[in-house]
């Protein structure tokens, strides 16, 4: 009888054993597909988000100087009608992450910050210049800084940043659904995020 005994309790013990290391080892597996799926969301967020506008304006171009010894003033003139182009990107693919399987974390580390390009055409009328002060590269060149500070202050005064930072922010909720959805937890540099609104509340560290 407890020979008996004895083998029943061995056979438990046997049959625990082998369970229990299955269930680690389907665990791992688990743990190892979920980690391999952050890692291609990742990837296959890391895309360039571009928003893109339009400004157009008109600049009216003024020049002169005293020659003779200050006794005469020559002038040159010109309107200038510029359209530009404006595009605001986040690259993606320069997001910075750390992925920890032991405590299922997604920790995003550093998000880039915007790329803005200007391209603006420009268009002269009305050209008017002095023998003595003819218009040069110089002219153009000022032209071309002066009018994109101008339409940089407009990007600043528009919507056009904002909704840039909302297309950011748009492709970065696909990290929250994703960890979500695996039970995983996400974070911003350390900082736990676990719902759209802490999420949103990263607009103000992108500024």
């Amino acid at each position: 009888m407890r020979k008996i005994l004895f083998g029943v309790i061995i056979t438990l013990i046997v049959l625990f054993t082998f369970k229990y290391c299955g269930d680690k080892t389907e665990d791992k597996i688990v743990l190892q597909e979920n980690t391999a799926l952050i890692q291609e969301q990742v990837k296959n967020v890391g895309k360039l988000v571009v928003t893109e506008g339009h400004f157009s304006e008109v600049f009216t171009y003024k020049n002169s100087k005293l020659v003779f010894g200050d006794l005469l003033e020559v002038e040159k003139r010109a309107i200038v009608i510029v359209n530009a182009d404006v595009t605001i990107a986040y690259d993606l693919s320069k997001i910075e992450y750390e992925i920890d399987e032991t405590t299922k974390t997604l920790n995003i580390v550093s998000i880039p910050k915007e790329e803005i390009k200007i391209s603006p055409d420009f268009e002269y009328y009305d050209i008017q210049a002095d023998f003595l002060n003819q218009f040069e590269a110089k002219d153009y060149n000022e032209i071309k800084k002066t009018v994109n500070k101008s339409i940089m202050k407009k990007i600043e005064a528009s919507d056009l940043k904002s909704n840039a930072q909302n297309r950011l922010i748009s492709e970065l909720s696909k990290f929250l659904i994703l960890t979500n959805s695996l039970g995983w937890k996400l974070q911003y540099n350390e900082n736990p995020i676990e719902d759209l609104n802490q999420l949103n509340n990263l607009e103000g560290i992108l500024d």
